[in-house]
């Protein structure tokens, strides 16, 4: 139910609003949605997984360049924010599969289309979380997860901090 062939990074980097990263860090509320148009430009149908995206590094860059991000979480525990995320969804979704792995830039991963990205996104350096049903026709809606508090491995950081 973790990864394939990948050992996760110490750290990941969740940038979001403010008040949507205090939610994160109190109540371990993360969405989990299709992916954006990059998948659909390779062929891949969105509709068919779920993902949550995070960073592997830092990157101030994003302040700039995407809209509404003003704050970032550092997650000093990736391993173990990994772990409570898969269980949370395991309860709310019993009936997908998960796995989770760094997103291949210009080439093909061997996890699929989900896992890869073009050359252009290199810099976004994600650590992606996906899950599918395990049955065919099921239905693919954004879901909100809650992990708990995830204040133990994790903190807020402000764009000036």
């Amino acid at each position: 139910m973790t990864l394939i062939d990948s050992k996760r990074p110490s750290k990941l980097y969740y940038f979001s609003e403010r008040s949507s990263l205090e939610r994160s860090l109190s109540l371990g509320e993360f969405r989990l949605s299709p992916p954006a148009s990059d998948l659909t430009t390779h062929g891949a149908n969105p509709g068919h997984y779920l993902v949550l995206g995070l960073m592997q590094s830092w990157d101030g860059t994003l302040f700039d360049t995407t809209l509404n991000v003003d704050s970032y979480l550092v997650v000093h525990d990736a391993e173990e924010f990994g772990e409570r995320l898969h269980k949370a969804v395991q309860k709310t979704l019993p009936n997908w599969a998960g796995i989770d792995a760094a997103i291949s830039y210009g080439a093909p991963s061997p996890l699929g289309k989900v896992f890869s990205k073009a050359k252009s996104h290199v810099k976004e350096n994600e650590w992606r979380f996906a899950w599918r049903p395990m049955h065919a026709g099921a239905s693919v809606h954004p879901v909100v997860i809650k992990i708990g508090s995830i204040e133990d491995i994790a903190e807020l950081h402000s764009r000036n901090d």
